[in-house]
């Protein structure tokens, strides 16, 4: 069995129906695991760098570039980070917490000093661009940090505090703190393991889209994620659906996260 034919059994859960070429691109990606215990070694001279160079290799709508990241390697800093991200220790473990940003505002000063208008940049497809470009940033930084051996994972509760994070970083209007990312080494006496994900069954489509039919994928995802919470030794009651509806669910009680589209206005994104 080829290393990506392993790595696919492990991402399912059982064996790919097809046959899986294997090259170091391929076993990087399939590797992936969301990591929550670190060394606090620090990083090697030139990472921040070379992952940021990685971020802004990847795609860009019309090279309009609206994103933009903040390394945070301050421990006093990363401690409010995790204060402010419900208490997630690991942000306080790692040497490097990157801080990814939708950002408008260095377009927004580019227009000013043209004499343009800057009314486009208030309507949603703007922020809808800036959005999209800075996930596919981060996760080519999430790629490069796997191959170099680190470990990453998101943090999507800094939209709790979003308005705290933002006043944290100094941020001008026209700049959303969208997640955070972990990085360091992994601490290998509490290794990840790889999750497994939806059949494809549930996900891949042919020429249109079929709702209907994924209805046995997800049961026996149920069954299979199920198996893995229980070998993890995790207290996750029911499947994945319950799960993913009470995650659902308690969306609703996060009180930072239900007044968000009020603070993305505040923070310079009208959304019109």
């Amino acid at each position: 069995m080829s290393s990506s034919s392993a790595l696919l059994k492990a991402r399912y859960g059982e064996s790919a129906a097809w046959q899986a070429p294997s090259n170091a691109v391929l076993d990087t990606l399939l590797a992936h695991r969301s990591v929550r215990a670190y060394l606090p070694d620090a990083l090697p001279d030139g990472t921040v760098e070379l992952l940021v160079a990685a971020a802004q290799s990847a795609a860009s709508s019309s090279n309009l570039q609206v994103w933009s990241v903040v390394a945070v390697e301050d421990p006093a800093r990363k401690d409010r980070f995790a204060d402010l991200a419900n208490g997630q220790k690991h942000i306080r473990q790692a040497p490097l917490f990157l801080v990814w940003l939708a950002d408008l505002a260095r377009l927004r000063k580019i227009l000013q000093e043209k004499g343009i208008s800057d009314e486009e940049l208030q309507y949603l497809e703007l922020s809808l661009i800036a959005t999209v470009d800075t996930a596919l940033a981060a996760q080519n930084a999430v790629v490069a940090a796997e191959s170099l051996g680190l470990g990453t994972v998101y943090i999507g509760a800094i939209r709790n505090n979003i308005e705290d994070v933002a006043a944290e970083l100094k941020l001008p209007p026209g700049v959303l703190p969208l997640f955070g990312l972990v990085v360091g080494y992994p601490d290998p006496a509490r290794p990840a393991s790889i999750k497994p994900r939806l059949p494809q069954e549930a996900v891949l489509h042919r020429e249109t889209y079929d709702l209907d039919k994924q209805g046995p994928a997800i049961d026996r995802y149920n069954r299979l994620i199920g198996e893995f919470y229980q070998a993890q030794q995790m207290s996750v009651e029911g499947g994945w659906s319950d799960h993913s509806a009470q995650r659902v669910l308690a969306r609703k009680t996060g009180a930072g996260r239900k007044r968000l589209s009020e603070s993305l206005r505040k923070l310079g994104f009208p959304l019109l």
